[in-house]
């Protein structure tokens, strides 16, 4: 957030500046969406509440969706609208664990996760991820976190992962699953990137993701219209809960917001269209292009390890040989972007131990902007 407020300065101050920071799709949200959008707000409805846990209408959309990618059936009372998956989070949180539970989360990962769990008195509990798992996580990891700092309560697991991508298959995921299910530990599934996926050839080449609901109904499964549907400014998201936690998240969502956003939730049925569907895989396949591109340039800029992004739209790349006079990315990255104009966010915000050697770079932008954006980063590393 400290280098976007800079962009914000620099850009006031007259300066391009090329950003390479958000987790935000360029493209918006899809035709239909906002073709509903503009009827809705003509059309002189006045937009009250609705059910803390959303409207009928798309909970029972949202079930259908999980029908038509998973092969699930889910009784839409299961499902949970929420003001983002952010909104999820906290609810999922709040209903699942008490002050002083322990729960584990991955390093590199998610920043938010760990904030808002130590925001709650929920203590995180790391569990490093590296190049020799594929920046995955592992049973054997789990296990040597019990025997080393004891069992915990939860564990707050995404596959796409941010800031690295990678992804696990239905068997890794399904043995991590059975190993929480086997330990008492409840799984929250973070899915926000589920259908941006590359997947290579072979069996379960079209995968989109695997949702923790498909084994193991005692999970929470957390997701959202803002990645693939490009939607993240609409704040629409949803969980899926698993019958002990629905009356307490129930409770808890009719207190925290009352309700999520009225409009987001009657335009969020514009986004399971068929011509929503078309318009979202083709800007993964943008997405798909703009990756190669960055595959291809990793020798030029002589980054290294490189997370496997197998999904998501992020680049987690070491750069400690290209540090130079700068200790870490954090100032790496602070020099980048007042000499160069391109904003890329340290290794730090995800990994506070070893993100000093690492960068996050989100490919969400135009081709255009991340082609230049390469181009001024290895000037400025040439320069040393």
């Amino acid at each position: 957030m400290a280098i976007l407020d800079r962009v914000v300065t620099l850009r006031d101050a007259g300066r391009e500046v090329l950003s390479l920071c958000a987790g935000e799709p360029s493209g918006g949200a899809p035709t239909d969406v906002r073709t509903l959008a503009g009827e809705l707000h003509a059309g002189g409805d006045p937009l009250g509440y609705t059910g803390p846990l959303g409207t009928a209408e798309l909970r029972r959309a949202i079930a259908g969706h999980h029908q038509r990618w998973y092969g699930l059936e889910i009784d839409p009372g299961s499902v949970a609208v929420t003001t983002g998956a952010s909104g999820a989070f906290v609810l999922a949180f709040l209903a699942a664990f008490d002050a002083g539970d322990r729960v584990a989360v991955v390093r590199p990962g998610y920043p938010a996760y760990r904030n808002l769990l130590h925001a709650l008195d929920v203590e995180p509990i790391d569990i490093a991820v590296g190049p020799d798992t594929g920046f995955r996580l592992t049973t054997e990891a789990l296990d040597a976190t019990v025997a080393a700092r004891g069992p915990f309560a939860g564990l707050v697991l995404a596959s796409p992962a941010n800031p690295t991508g990678s992804m696990m298959s239905r068997d890794q995921f399904a043995a991590i699953a059975s190993w929480c299910a086997g330990h008492d530990v409840r799984l929250v599934s973070d899915e926000i990137y589920h259908g941006i996926t590359y997947p290579t050839e072979g069996p379960g080449a079209t995968s989109r993701g695997t949702c923790a609901w498909s084994l193991d109904r005692s999970t929470i499964a957390v997701s959202s219209f803002s990645k693939y549907w490009g939607m993240t400014g609409w704040r629409i998201g949803w969980a899926l809960l698993p019958d002990d936690l629905l009356g307490a998240v129930d409770a808890l969502a009719g207190n925290v917001a009352l309700c999520p956003p009225t409009p987001a939730q009657r335009v969020a049925l514009g986004a399971f269209t068929e011509r929503s569907y078309a318009e979202a895989d083709r800007a993964v396949e943008v997405l798909a292009a703009k990756r190669t591109f960055l595959y291809d340039s990793l020798d030029r800029l002589g980054w290294g390890p490189v997370a496997p992004v197998d999904g998501a739209f992020y680049l987690w790349a070491g750069i400690r040989g290209q540090l130079g006079e700068h200790p870490s990315s954090t100032e790496w990255c602070r020099a980048l972007l007042e000499d160069e104009g391109v904003a890329l966010v340290p290794g730090t915000d995800m990994d506070p131990i070893d993100g000093g050697g690492f960068i996050r770079l989100s490919f969400a932008a135009s081709m255009e902007v991340i082609v230049e954006a390469v181009d001024r980063i290895a000037s400025f590393q040439q320069r040393g």
